[in-house]
């Protein structure tokens, strides 16, 4: 949730109180008009002082008594300032990226870089274009293991990210020992969408678990997966093994279990998808963040400020001074 204050100008909680003020001008002039044509003072003292004085005295305790009852009708009004604040509210989406690490994703078919190293850094650009998801990070190769659990801490997920090597667990490809670990991470977390996207360049050849069962043991979670098959067509230089100057490579062929990663995607009512080159897998995680986003809902709400305090206390001030002036028996300067 995300909170924007902006300040909002002087506002009335009863603004047609205000009408008093435009009234006021016209009731004075109807009640001079009643009045005789003689000179009328309050007090004998008034008129003692002399004519001009006596004049210049009620003109006085006529501006006083009028700023006094404008000062009241604009603290009836209910003068307010404020804040207006803008909550943008998002329930998020909770996604586990499935990463595979066996050795076949040192392969170069992606030139300049290997399979895991492309799938890294589309990963990453992935994550920067989310803003209220937890995410969370799952490897796997002939073992599964939780890299990093759901988090809103996208620099944590992205270092995790970084991190991940092939050799890091047991060679091979244990496609349902994945799917069941990231489902356990997804089953019961918060809100109303769970995602997993799992990459694998391989098939399934490891694990106790077949991947259809835990994809729909997956589906009763409500966990959707969607599949990516990464590897070019044909033969491809994977590494066979250790040499004097690094890793040496053959020319292997390609082999993905399309139907497998179909048939999890299909379950879980998800999509399957095939990413032949670098630019293949941008944008295909381009279209799963586009297919995976939630509506953002936006409140907004003022936070006022009573101000009558103000102009009630010139009202009691110019009362008390007209009853001072009124009280005042000597000469008016």
């Amino acid at each position: 949730m995300i909170t924007a204050l902006a300040s909002s100008a002087l506002t009335f909680g009863a603004p047609w109180v205000l009408l008093a003020l435009a009234i006021l001008p016209a009731w004075w002039i109807w009640r001079s008009g009643r009045r005789p044509n003689a000179v009328t003072f309050s007090r004998v003292s008034a008129l003692a002082a002399g004519p001009r004085t006596g004049r210049m005295r009620a003109r006085v305790l006529f501006v006083l008594r009028n700023a006094a009852l404008a000062g009241v009708i604009v603290a009836l009004a209910r003068p307010r300032s404020g804040a207006r604040a803008e909550s943008v509210t998002s329930e998020g989406i909770n996604i586990v990226l499935v990463v595979d690490l066996s050795s076949s994703m040192l392969a170069l078919d992606f030139q300049p870089d290997n399979r895991l190293e492309v799938a890294k850094a589309t990963m990453k650009r992935f994550i920067a274009g989310r803003t209220a998801d937890r995410i969370g990070v799952v490897a796997f190769a002939g073992e599964a293991l939780t890299q990093v659990p759901l988090t809103l801490d996208y620099p944590v997920v992205n270092a995790a990210v970084d991190n991940l090597q092939a050799g890091q667990l047991e060679d091979g490809t244990a496609i349902g020992t994945a799917i069941a670990t990231a489902a356990n991470r997804l089953r019961a977390a918060p809100g109303p969408s769970r995602v997993m996207i799992l990459l694998t360049d391989g098939v399934n050849n490891r694990g106790s678990i077949d991947p259809r069962t835990a994809a729909r043991a997956a589906a009763v979670f409500g966990i959707r997966i969607y599949t990516i098959g990464i590897g070019s067509e044909g033969l491809a230089p994977v590494p066979v093994g250790r040499g004097l100057f690094g890793l040496r490579y053959e020319n292997r062929e390609v082999r993905i279990d399309e139907p497998l990663l179909s048939d999890i995607a299909r379950v879980t009512h998800a999509r399957f998808f095939r990413a032949r080159d670098a630019d293949a897998l941008r944008q295909i995680y381009e279209q799963i963040d586009h297919l995976e986003r939630v509506p953002v809902r936006t409140q907004s709400y003022v936070r006022y400020v009573e101000q009558f305090r103000w102009p009630l206390a010139c009202a009691i001030a110019a009362l008390l001074l007209e009853l001072g002036l009124f009280a005042w028996r000597g000469p008016l300067i």
